[in-house]
C-alpha cells in the first residue's frame, strides 16, 4: 500500500497544473514527481503503462460466465480486475460487444472497480478508461446517456451559421457524462476531410469536405471534451478522409501529394495541436507522399515523429488505432508490430490481438537494445502527465450520484434535440411538398432501410421517424420494403429512409422506383451519407439527417412538418447534384 500512497502523493502535484477552462494542455517539461514515480517502475510495469487493452464483461470482478471464458482464452485469466493486475495496463478500452456498457450505473461501477484494481498493483496508477464515443453512426455508450448528431451533422449546423458553439457544447456535455462513468479518454473527434464519397469507414465521422471548416470544429470538440475533463484524440493521422479501402479489413493507400496534404489533411491536425489537444491517433494506411517506404502511418517514422512531433509541434499522446486490424498486421507479423510502433513515435498501444505476445515482445526489444529503456520512458511520462492533467490521480471513480446529477438528465437530452434540428437539412423540395400539413393529419406511409440504430435508442428509425410524425398530428404508418408499394395509394406522401445507397442498381433503387410508379409523392431521408440523392430517381423532396438516433428522427420530424425550418447545410458536395453548402428552406 506504500507504494500505492506514494503515487497517488505523486501525481497529485503534477495534476494540479491540469488544464485551463479551455481545455488546453499544460506546458512541455514533465512534472517531477511524475518523473520520481517513473524512476520507481520496473521495466515491465512501465511496459504495462503502453498499453490499452479490451477486457470481456460488465463487472471488473464477476463478469458474467461466458466472458470470463473469454479472457481466459484471450489472456489466461478471467476477470477485466486480474488483467490489470497482471500486465499493470496503462488502459482499458470499453466496447458494447466487449458487454462493457450496457447502463451508466454499471459503467462506473466497472470504472471504479477497474481503478480500484489498478491502484491496488504495481506502483499504484491509475487506468486512462477510454472508448468510442464519436457520437452519431459511432457511440458505445448508448440511452440513458445522452445521443447527439455525429461529426457531418454538426458540419451541416456550420456552414449554416458559421459558429462552433453547438459542436462545442455538445462535446462539453458528452465530457460531463463520459467522466461521470469513469472514462477519462475520448477517441474522438474525427479530423479526417472527408473528400471521397465513396470512402467506406469515414463519411458521415467527418465534419465535412471543407479543410478550414473541419479544423474549426476539430478545434472546437477537443476544447469542449477537455473543458469537461476528458481526453479528446483527434485522428487518424495523418488523414483518412480520401480512401475507398476500409483499414479495418485491408490496407488503404492515400494517393495525395504532399502539398495537396498540406493543403487538404493537414489543417484540422493543426488546429487540434494548437487547440492542445491531449492525444492524436494513428491511422493504418500507407501515403506515398509523405513516407514511400510502404510502411502504414502507425509504423512510420516519417510521419509520426517527422510530421506529428516536429512539423507541427505535438507534445502529448500518440495513440494507434486499434492493433488488431487489418491494415495494420499485413506487412508485419503481431510481434513487430508494437516495437515498430514505438520506434515510429507511438505511446499508447490499443488493443494488440494477441496482448501477452505484444508485451513480451517490446520487452525483449528492449532487452535487445533495439528500444531504449529511455526510449519507453519518453512515453510512459507522457502517458501519466496526460493522466495528471486530468485528474485521474485526484480520484478517478464515478460515483452513483454524479451519474445521476451528469447522464442524460433533461437539460442534456433538450440539448441534443435542439442541436438536432439545427443539422436536418433539406436538398430538394421542388413542387413544395413540404412543409407537410400536420393540421390536416395526412396518411403518410414510413419504409426503407433500417440499419442497426445507435445503442439505446427506441426502435428502428422507420417507426420512429412514423411515432414522431404521428405525435405531430399526421396518420404515419411504418411498413416494410417489400409490402410498401402495394400500400402506397392512397396516402399524401411516402417517406423512404435510405442508407448508404450503392452505385447502380440496387434494392433501395427498386424500392424508390417502385414507389414512384404508384405515383404517390416519395420524400427520400437519407439516414446515413447525403451522397444517397446522387444515386437515385429525383423524388418530390429530398432530406438529409446525416444520423439515424431518436434525436435525428424527432428533428426530421419537426422539419418535414415544418414545426421547425430547415436549417442545415451540405458540409460535402453531393457530385452531380449539390454543391457544398446547398439547402432549401421554407
Amino acid at each position: 500500500m506504500a507504494a500505492v500512497a506514494g503515487a497517488g502523493a505523486a501525481a497529485a502535484t503534477a495534476g494540479a497544473d491540469r488544464t485551463a477552462d479551455d481545455g488546453r494542455a499544460p506546458g512541455r517539461a514533465p512534472a517531477r514527481p511524475v518523473r520520481r514515480l517513473v524512476d520507481r517502475m520496473s521495466l515491465a510495469e512501465k511496459v504495462g503503462q503502453l498499453f490499452v487493452s479490451r477486457a470481456y464483461g460488465h463487472s471488473a470482478t464477476e463478469p458474467d460466465p461466458a466472458d470470463a471464458e473469454k479472457n481466459l482464452e484471450l489472456f489466461g485469466v478471467r476477470t477485466a480486475a486480474e488483467l490489470v493486475s497482471r500486465y499493470h495496463l496503462g488502459g482499458i478500452i470499453y466496447f458494447a460487444w466487449a458487454h462493457n456498457t450496457r447502463t451508466p450505473h454499471q459503467i462506473a461501477a466497472l470504472s471504479a472497480g477497474l481503478q480500484e484494481a489498478a491502484l491496488a498493483s504495481g506502483p499504484g496508477i491509475p487506468l486512462l478508461l477510454s472508448t468510442d464515443q464519436e457520437h452519431g453512426a459511432v457511440a458505445r455508450v448508448g440511452k440513458p446517456a445522452t445521443l447527439f448528431p455525429g461529426a457531418m451533422a454538426l458540419g451541416a449546423q456550420h456552414r449554416a451559421t458559421g459558429s462552433t458553439a453547438e459542436a462545442r457544447r455538445a462535446a462539453r456535455i458528452a465530457g460531463t457524462e463520459l467522466a461521470a462513468m469513469g472514462i477519462r479518454q475520448d477517441y474522438a473527434p474525427v479530423a479526417d476531410v472527408n473528400v471521397n464519397p465513396a470512402n467506406p469507414v469515414i463519411g458521415v465521422r467527418s465534419f465535412g469536405a471543407d479543410p478550414g471548416a473541419v479544423a474549426e470544429l476539430v478545434a472546437a470538440q477537443v476544447r469542449g471534451y477537455q473543458a469537461a475533463g476528458v481526453a479528446a484524440t483527434a485522428k487518424h493521422f495523418p488523414g483518412h478522409g480520401d480512401t475507398e479501402t476500409d483499414s479495418h479489413v485491408g490496407l488503404p493507400v492515400m494517393r495525395h501529394s504532399r502539398a495537396v496534404w498540406e493543403e487538404l489533411d493537414e489543417p484540422p491536425f493543426r488546429a487540434a495541436v494548437e487547440a492542445g489537444v491531449d492525444a492524436v491517433m494513428t491511422a493504418h494506411i500507407v501515403f506515398p507522399a509523405l513516407d514511400p517506404s510502404g510502411d502504414p502511418a502507425t509504423l512510420s517514422r516519417p510521419i509520426v515523429t517527422g510530421i506529428l512531433r516536429e512539423r507541427l509541434g505535438f507534445r502529448g499522446v500518440v495513440v494507434t488505432d486499434a492493433l488488431d486490424m487489418a491494415g495494420v498486421r499485413q506487412k508485419y507479423g503481431d510481434d513487430r508490430v508494437p516495437v515498430l510502433a514505438l520506434l515510429a513515435g507511438c505511446d499508447q498501444l490499443l488493443n494488440p490481438p494477441d496482448l501477452g505476445l505484444a508485451h513480451r515482445s517490446v520487452l525483449a526489444a528492449v532487452e535487445s537494445g533495439e528500444l531504449t529503456e529511455e526510449r519507453v520512458e519518453e512515453s510512459v511520462l507522457r502517458i501519466l502527465e496526460l493522466k495528471a492533467r486530468r485528474g485521474l490521480f485526484d480520484g478517478a471513480g464515478a460515483s452513483a450520484g454524479t451519474v445521476d446529477e451528469s447522464v442524460g438528465v433533461p437539460e442534456h437530452l433538450a440539448a441534443a434535440s435542439a442541436i438536432a434540428e439545427g443539422t436536418t437539412t433539406v436538398l430538394a423540395n421542388p413542387a413544395g411538398l413540404l412543409p407537410l400539413d400536420a393540421s390536416a393529419a395526412p396518411r403518410l406511409l414510413v419504409t426503407g432501410t433500417d440499419p442497426v440504430s445507435p445503442s439505446g435508442t427506441t426502435g428502428p428509425p422507420t417507426a420512429v421517424l412514423a411515432r414522431e410524425l404521428t405525435a405531430l398530428g399526421c396518420r404515419a404508418t411504418a411498413l416494410p420494403p417489400a409490402r410498401a408499394a402495394a400500400a402506397a395509394p392512397g396516402h399524401a406522401a411516402v417517406l423512404v429512409c435510405t442508407y448508404n445507397v450503392p452505385e447502380g442498381e440496387s434494392p433501395q433503387r427498386t424500392l424508390v422506383a417502385d414507389l414512384l410508379a404508384t405515383g404517390v409523392p416519395v420524400v427520400v431521408v437519407a439516414l446515413r451519407n447525403p451522397y444517397d440523392s446522387a444515386r437515385l430517381p429525383a423524388c418530390a423532396a429530398e432530406v438529409a439527417t446525416y444520423t439515424w438516433g431518436d434525436a435525428e428522427m424527432r428533428a426530421a420530424a419537426r422539419v418535414l412538418t415544418g414545426a421547425v425550418r430547415p436549417a442545415g447545410r451540405l458540409p460535402v458536395p453531393v457530385p452531380g447534384r449539390y454543391p457544398l453548402g446547398h439547402g432549401v428552406a421554407y
